[in-house]
């Protein structure tokens, strides 16, 4: 069965995570696929919503670990890097359906989001810097727009996880409901946007977007240059090692090249 599973409603198409088994961690393959998906999504108005959830207990736990450390990204275009572009330059509406853990990416990818509604069991964290890495998605410029420097302190230089009450009073997500009620709540929004005229709703979008998008697009890319360092070095080396041996990481014992002078 596919990683990714899609349904067209009308003019809405509903995207599903589908690894439940896994909670939906995306490896490569997968952030291709959504970028292929929100890059033919953005053509027309065949599509005029994009609803976006997981399957099972989980919205998505981030990077798959294991298809992450066989191929890295580097400081060129990744998979990772192809959605980010997509989903910085989708000028319609995405619904999101955030329901248990949505951990790393799974966070960060929703600050692109329009709508994200949390069931009341959503947790989220962005623990980058557990694992000797930085923020992605854009997120080191978003969420410290978003929240204020001194509450993302907390997020991402401590990498603190936080439930979904805590998420709403941060502004990260649009409303907190019944784990029960979560995805007809979503796919009710979605509906209600499908019914709206097409081109006035994207330009309302791409206004709100216009004065940030620039910016995103330089944290986005200064992540990808420090991000693909960071996961090559002795840290992440040590952090990743102790993550797959279920220990805690010694950065104490841990010596990285000092830099050279001029």
């Amino acid at each position: 069965m596919s990683d990714i599973i899609t349904e067209r409603s009308g003019n809405i198409l509903r995207i599903q995570l589908n690894r439940p088994s896994r909670k939906n961690a995306m490896t490569l393959a997968m952030y291709n696929t959504m970028a292929d998906l929100l890059n033919d999504a953005a053509k027309g108005d065949q599509i005029r919503v994009v609803l976006w959830h997981g399957a099972g207990d989980s919205f998505s736990a981030g990077n798959d670990i294991q298809d992450f450390l066989k191929n890295p990204p580097g400081t060129g275009e990744s998979p990772q890097a192809r959605l980010i572009e997509a989903l910085i330059n989708f000028d319609k509406p995405i619904v999101a359906a955030v329901q248990g853990a949505a951990i790393g990416g799974g966070t960060t990818m929703l600050t692109h989001c329009d709508f994200v509604f949390a069931g009341e069991g959503a947790k989220f964290q962005m623990p980058f810097v557990n694992l000797a890495l930085v923020p992605e998605f854009g997120s080191s410029y978003s969420v410290p727009a978003r929240i204020g420097y001194l509450r993302a302190a907390e997020l991402i230089l401590l990498g603190l996880p936080f439930d979904a009450k805590r998420a709403a009073e941060l502004g990260f997500v649009t409303q907190v409901v019944s784990d029960q009620e979560l995805l007809e709540t979503a796919t009710q929004t979605a509906r209600d946007l499908a019914k709206k005229p097409p081109a006035a709703l994207r330009a309302c979008k791409r206004l709100m977007k216009s004065s940030t998008r620039g910016q995103l697009e330089q944290a986005a890319k200064l992540e990808n240059e420090e991000f693909s360092t960071r996961v090559r070095s002795a840290e992440a080396k040590e952090a990743f090692t102790a993550f797959i041996e279920k220990r805690k990481p010694n950065f104490d014992a841990v010596s990285e090249p000092k830099a050279h002078a001029a």
